[in-house]
């Protein structure tokens, strides 16, 4: 079951790569990823089909209830399952429920002249947020309870101890709607946010619980990223990891076994800014060695010189040490360009 945001277009639109057309037996949330914008949307789509919501309805907390009763349905028929739960908590409009929210107000009256906006596009519903400080902790706060009463059903349910639960981010902070990183200090030293390919746009923490073979508390500083993460579900699963897969399976790391760990090389991401081609931005991280290159005019038509860090001593990348290792700045400059694939 897939629960959330589906990021593919729309999610009952035929011909589509739609969730019930990809492998899942069930999916609630949103029409597409552009209403995913909104918590506060005028339908639900469950199973393929498209329900009115009452104005007011907030849609996060329908979604949370059917992957919970998903769980289940599946543990009461004695089925394995995998709960997908992409969740768009935080993402642009800072919607809450209202209770937390007012809570949240009276903790930050400061910034109740504060309105917080987003426009998707002409006649797509965004409700404005008074005080968008107070309604990133509230929906912060909702989430936090929901993860909870999760982690509770899977012990209610009698199979915790047989549950592996993953939990992470897809980018970095963002600055829509009102929210306010620096007043969160949401990246910590790390330099950029979402869209870019700085360390404050792509690093994410990869919290996972599985009893019985990781031990709590434990920590891993292992280099992956999230094509990483279908060829371990599919050793966890005894699947074939598809050809076309570049990830490598993180199952030895989890279970603390580092000597049989398979690494990259190196990580490269490319984004593509409104249509710009190439790319508008690049960058390369092996070992502490990180490169980003940035299009002049984010169109990919003409580049800035690579920027070098050192990772290791230099987290916040905010010593460009491109100048002084010439030879690192080429080694780094052909694994990117051996790294791109052209757009068909």
């Amino acid at each position: 079951g897939a629960f959330g945001k589906w990021g593919l277009g729309e999610t009952i639109l035929k011909g589509a790569p739609n969730p019930l057309t990809h492998g899942f037996d069930h999916y609630t949330g949103w029409l597409s990823q552009r209403l995913a914008h909104t918590y506060y949307p005028p339908t639900i789509i469950r199973d393929g089909k498209e329900e009115p919501l009452e104005d007011g309805t907030f849609v996060h907390d329908l979604i949370m209830q059917d992957a919970f009763d998903f769980i289940k349905a599946s543990t009461d028929e004695g089925k394995p399952f995998f709960c997908y739960i992409p969740t768009a908590v935080p993402h642009a409009a800072m919607h809450a429920p209202e209770a937390l929210h007012q809570k949240w107000r009276k903790a930050y009256p400061q910034f109740d002249d504060t309105i917080g906006k987003y426009t998707i596009s002409k006649g797509e519903y965004v409700r404005e947020v008074q005080n968008p400080i107070a309604g990133f902790a509230a929906m912060m706060e909702n989430l936090d309870n929901q993860v909870g009463d999760l982690l509770k059903l899977l012990v209610e349910l009698g199979v915790d101890e047989n549950t592996i639960v993953l939990f992470s981010s897809d980018n970095g902070t963002h600055h829509e709607g009102g929210h306010d990183p620096k007043f969160w200090d949401s990246n910590g030293p790390l330099r950029g946010g979402k869209r870019d390919l700085y360390e404050g746009g792509i690093r994410t923490p990869l919290i996972v619980r599985w009893p019985g073979q990781i031990n709590p508390g434990t920590t891993s500083s292992h280099i992956s990223a999230f094509w990483d993460v279908l060829p371990t579900l599919a050793e966890l699963t005894g699947q074939a990891i598809p050809k076309q897969c570049d990830g490598i399976s993180l199952v030895p790391t989890l279970i603390g076994d580092q000597e049989t760990q398979q690494t990259h090389q190196a990580i490269y991401f490319e984004f593509i800014e409104r249509g710009a081609k190439p790319y508008s931005i690049r960058s390369l991280r092996t070992g502490d060695w990180k490169a980003v290159q940035r299009s002049e005019t984010n169109k990919g038509k003409k580049f800035f010189p690579i920027e070098l860090y050192n990772l290791k001593s230099d987290l916040g990348e905010e010593n460009n040490l491109a100048n002084q290792n010439p030879e690192v700045v080429q080694r780094m400059k052909r694994l990117m360009d051996e790294s791109h694939k052209p757009l068909k």
